[in-house]
């Protein structure tokens, strides 16, 4: 027998619930109440004005309409405790208990809960005072910009605020005379991507629903403010079934199952909003029903009938009646609201075009709308949810996209990017992300809004080939386009192409060869519609024109255009079998009111960031070609920088990145003054941003620099200049922006791609050049790979390389001396992290860029210096670290840790020390003529009775260790067994003019020591006594082996006297012209000595030969 339903609401949730029921036999009718325009009078549905607040009311309405089965929307009713009255009354209800809706009303009770039960979520806490709240924003170490409302006045779901300030004025807007809230939960802002994983359960059984993607900000690429939903897509394609199955079994199973223990059943159906961080899952909300938009995707989806599935998980018997999901479908939903939304929105406009959305084949939900005189009017803040299902995500996003175009009320407000995300999913599953750890990897870089069409197979919606020939039809209205204006561009990869080719590698150049012509359409404001290509050969070959189509098919679906069609012409001779000739041809729009403001905008000041891009364009090849026969290298040859597997010609053909999709919203913002790629060269592609009256400055240091342009600057013998004429050098494009936006433009990319904040515009360059890159040659010189390609077999396979940490604290200059002599072939030191006491130092830029872990142990936030060092010490285990390397370090170190690490610390200074006690470090050479720099390195050794030297002077390197120089932290290790595989330490100076290597002695003189084997000159034992107030002991156990390989000295900066070292008996002297011992092992050498007022000077000591 058909019964009676009732469905509470008056969303397009409701209006989804409603038509999915009346699509089953055993349903006469579904009353919805309220209600809106879209459930009234709809065949087998219809409105009632049954007052569901009283719930009484509904239970009689119930009894004398005989519904025999209430489905509640508002988790506010099911809060309210409705479901246990109706169920009290005998009428079937789907919907948990008072007690467990409490998940979904209140976010302090479900964050206790999910504490109790240890379900991961994010840092919170619950205030009712706006001063307490705001304190505990402020003081927080973690983003605390997360606000939520409490209480039965509460109008907001949520607020994400942009700083700590927007979420203390959001605490008091909330907690103001509690209008809008009684109690505010305040939570850490987590980061990653989010997806919404629902099941059907019946308080046993857990039956998960396919996982949805909702779109929560107002604008196109998540701008904008926080709303209930703006669009979703289902499924999320390519996510792994490991991973859905994680989610069901420790976060939905787990939560079905900790109610029950609590006495609180849960029966109906739970959504959790989940966010994918690199911690891993994360527990964002609950819902205790469908949440909306996310039941407009998910229904349209199910096979069963729905009734069915519903009446089995009351009576408990859902495990035999398992929902079922249509296979290779996909549902979008574009949400239309009222302008103003999500604040207080306008009321009464006429909607029009609903019929011929219908006729589409979609399907329109109702939200916020009215019938007023029979016609359909605005109610609301979200008024329709336009739903597309379609047997692919392509296909389905265009077709709701097309269906919100034939809508129209005034002032209406959608998102076109709803499922780009998805689409780019479909190149980038996240099963290469979560293979190792289904649940907890990390998902930054595997997200974007990359949007992705179908090529060959299918085209972007308004594409179209008819008859078989090359032209093809374009439909902008399809497209969304209501005033647009197209832009062209039309490339050819060049000398590229013929490199290509002598590597038999044809299956990236497609992708080269769009991202030229669609990043060109991007500076103009467009996005593409679509492309077409022309291949011109000497002789016809078949395997490779197919690589080539595929390879410019898969290009177009990642830049979000129709790949309409290629031409291919056979030349005639002389032309050789094999030579080919490839170029592309792009169109876009951009709608007349979107069009780039124009150059005129940037003004000085102005910031410029760069997006990462590890490409060689295409016309920079005619200079890596002399460069690959200049060297006698082949494109086989080992890549640089690698042991084999990736060769030279790989790195080499590395396809450019398209950034139109994911930049489009971006650019739109309003906040862009300018954006060019740097295609044509990194000079070359900035200048395009500036007006004549302008120029621009880089710091070439302060963006990740791809070790394929340091091996072409090494191997051609470039200058910097010549690299930044020809070679973008990292950088795949360059946006201008508004200093004070900077920021916030920085971070919304960042969520796509990597960017750096690069340099800023400037009045005219002294030099008289449009763009000056500084540092341009030390980043490259970091860069460039020390092991040469083709040269494998200069690391010895065996050699373990011993784990070195660097701590440091932002005073100290030889990280990149550090970086570059662990890089040498011979080395036996890995830096595997840096830790930093203070947040900013520019060492942790320069660790970034060369690929080494960082962490921030800000000495600040701990209350004793025992407890600063056990976490540092946690994070040295974290890394298996073998050997600890102080540059600069500026924290006294306590006595447990030094003695946990007794022989495994170093500590680099410049060895500024006074010849006499309370002497002058830097006037007394001066005064004296002695000339010698260099540098003392030392083991760093627990409390000692001995006698102690002097604190080393202020400003020195040397007073970056503090206290640890003055007492035995300073003394040297003699000996043996310091570290695994170490030798006793030296320190080491040079002296000016390439004086021959001593070493000085208290007890002999003058007597000559053999030196290493090649070295220029021979050692000499002088008299030092009273250097250090102390007699050397037994100097004579520290052997020059000692220095076999473990020092290399760089970067001479620091003018100062090298004296003996802190506690060192002895000194080791060295010429400051550049040298290298052949004894192996050996890498010392100055490489770039200075002079400072006549005094040569150096600042920086390298571990190598570990």
């Amino acid at each position: 027998m058909a019964e009676r339903v009732l469905v509470i609401g008056s969303g397009g949730r409701e209006h989804a619930l409603a038509w999915k029921l009346a699509q089953s036999p055993h349903v006469k009718h579904v009353f919805v109440a309220p209600g809106n325009a879209g459930t009234a009078d709809n065949g087998k549905i219809s409105n009632s004005a049954v007052l569901v607040s009283n719930h009484t009311i509904v239970t009689q309405f119930c009894k004398d309409h005989n519904i025999g089965l209430v489905l509640v929307g508002p988790e506010a009713l099911l809060a309210a405790g409705i479901a246990d009255d109706l169920r009290a009354a005998g009428v079937r209800c789907l919907g948990p208990c008072a007690r467990a809706a409490q998940l979904a009303s209140h976010s302090s009770s479900s964050r206790a809960f999910l504490q109790r039960h240890g379900l991961p979520t994010a840092r919170w806490r619950a205030f009712s005072s706006p001063q307490e709240a705001c304190r505990f924003i402020t003081s927080t170490d973690f983003p605390a910009r997360v606000v939520r409302a409490r209480g039965p006045a509460a109008r907001r779901e949520v607020t994400i605020a942009a700083s700590k300030e927007e979420a203390c004025r959001a605490v008091q807007e909330i907690l103001q005379d509690r209008m809008f809230g009684e109690m505010v939960v305040i939570e850490e802002l987590l980061q990653g991507e989010e997806l919404s994983c629902s099941c059907f359960t019946d308080g046993v059984t857990v039956a998960s629903l396919p996982p949805a993607q909702p779109h929560k900000r107002l604008q196109d690429g998540e701008r904008g403010p926080s709303t209930a939903g703006m669009g979703a897509y289902c499924p999320v394609p390519q996510v792994p079934e490991a991973l859905l199955e994680q989610i069901r079994g420790s976060i939905l199973q787990h939560i079905v199952e900790s109610l029950r223990q609590e006495g609180a059943a849960y029966v109906g159906v739970l959504q959790t909003g989940l966010m994918l961080t690199e911690e891993g899952v994360k527990i964002l909300n609950f819902k205790c029903q469908f949440g909306d938009p996310q039941c407009q995707v998910i229904l349209p989806l199910l096979k069963n009938d729905f009734y069915e599935v519903i009446q089995a998980t009351i009576d408990g018997k859902l495990s035999s009646c398992m929902p079922a999901w249509s296979e290779n479908r996909t549902a979008v939903c574009v949400v239309m609201a009222s302008p103003g939304y999500p604040g207080d929105s306008e009321k009464g406009m006429e909607v029009t075009g609903l019929l011929q959305a219908q006729q589409l084949g979609l399907q329109v939900f109702h939200g916020g709308t009215a019938l007023k005189d029979g016609r359909v009017v605005t109610s609301g803040g979200r008024v329709l949810s336009v739903t597309a299902v379609r047997q692919d995500l392509l296909e389905a996003v265009g077709e709701a996209n097309r269906g919100v175009a034939t809508i129209h009320f005034q002032g209406a407000t959608f998102r076109r990017d709803i499922g780009h995300r998805g689409l780019r999913l479909l190149q980038q599953p996240l099963a290469l992300v979560y293979k190792d750890r289904p649940v907890a990897a990390g998902t930054s870089g595997v997200w974007s809004h990359l949007p992705q069409t179908s090529a060959l197979r299918g085209t972007r919606a308004g594409g179209r080939s008819e008859g078989g020939g090359f032209a093809a039809f374009f439909d902008l209205k399809a497209s969304g386009y209501e005033d647009p204006i197209l832009v062209s561009q039309t490339k050819g990869l060049g000398p590229k192409l013929q490199v290509a080719q002598v590597c038999k590698r044809h299956d990236t150049i497609g992708q080269d060869l769009v991202a030229l012509c669609v990043n060109d359409l991007l500076a103009q404001g467009a996005e593409p519609l679509f492309f077409l290509t022309h291949l011109t050969c000497g002789k016809l070959d078949t395997e490779v024109l197919e690589t080539i189509k595929e390879g410019i098919a898969e290009a177009c679906r990642s830049a979000g255009c129709a790949f309409l069609g290629a031409e291919v012409t056979e030349a005639a001779a002389p032309c050789p079998p094999g030579r080919c000739d490839l170029a592309g041809f792009a169109v876009g729009a951009v709608e007349r009111g979107q069009r780039p403001p124009g150059l005129r905008r940037a003004e000085e000041g102005d910031a410029l960031l760069g997006l990462g891009c590890a490409s060689i364009p295409g016309c920079a090849f005619g200079v890596v070609r002399r460069i690959l026969l200049t060297s006698s290298l082949h494109c086989s040859s080992p890549a640089p920088g690698t042991c084999g597997g990736t060769t030279l010609g790989d790195v080499l053909l590395t396809p450019g990145k398209m950034f139109s999709p994911a930049l489009l919203p971006v650019l739109r913002s309003g906040h862009v003054k300018g954006f060019a790629p740097t295609a044509e060269g990194l000079l070359g592609g900035i200048s395009r941003l500036l007006p004549e009256h302008l120029s621009a400055i880089l710091d070439a240091l302060s963006w990740k620099m791809p070790e394929i342009f340091g091996w072409l600057y090494k191997e051609g013998n470039l200058s910097a200049e010549e690299m930044a004429q020809t070679f973008p050098c990292g950088l795949g494009a360059v946006l201008v922006v508004q200093k004070e936006l900077a920021q916030h433009v920085l971070q919304d990319i960042q969520r796509q791609q990597e960017a750096w904040l690069v340099g800023k515009v400037v009045a005219p360059c002294h030099t008289g050049s449009h763009v000056e890159v500084e540092n341009l040659a030390e980043a490259l010189q970091l860069s460039c790979p020390q092991q040469p390609p083709g040269d494998s077999a200069a690391e010895s396979p065996g050699r373990r390389k011993v784990k070195v940490a660097v701590l440091v604290s932002g005073a100290g200059r030889a990280l990149p001396a550090l970086i570059g002599s662990a890089r040498e072939r011979g080395s036996s030191a890995r830096l595997v992290l840096l830790i930093s006491n203070r947040p900013g130092v520019p060492e942790l830029r320069c660790a970034a860029r060369a690929g080494i872990p960082t962490r921030v142990i800000d000495h600040k936030l701990y209350g004793s210096r025992s407890e600063f060092d056990s976490t540092i010490d946690r994070v040295l285990e974290e890394f298996s670290v073998e050997l600890i390397c102080l540059s600069g370090f500026s924290r006294v170190l306590s006595g447990p840790f030094l003695r946990k690490w007794k022989g495994k610390i170093l500590n680099a200074s410049p060895s500024l020390f006074p010849l006499t006690k309370d002497g002058n470090a830097h006037q007394e050479p001066l005064e004296s003529g002695f000339k010698v720099a260099g540098c003392t390195v030392h083991f760093v050794l627990g409390q000692s009775s001995g006698s102690l030297p002097e604190e080393p002077q202020r400003g020195s390197a040397a007073a970056g260790v503090g206290q640890q120089s003055r007492g035995a932290a300073g003394e040297i290790q003699r000996g043996h067994g310091a570290a695994p595989g170490l030798e006793p330490l030296w320190s080491q100076a040079g002296r000016a003019g390439g004086a021959p290597l001593e070493r000085r002695s208290s007890r002999e003189s003058s007597e000559p020591l053999p030196g290493p084997e090649g070295a220029p000159g021979e050692l000499q034992r002088d008299n030092c006594q009273g250097l250090q107030g102390q007699e050397p002991g037994n100097g004579s156990q520290c052997q020059r082996a000692g220095l076999d390989g473990l020092l290399g000295i760089r970067n001479c900066s620091l003018a100062g006297w090298a004296g003996p070292g802190t506690g060192c008996p002895e000194q080791l002297w060295l010429p400051l012209h550049p040298w290298q011992c052949p004894r192996p092992g050996w890498t010392l050498g100055l490489e770039q000595p200075g002079a400072v007022g006549g005094v040569p000077a150096m600042a920086g000591v390298a571990l190598g030969g570990l």
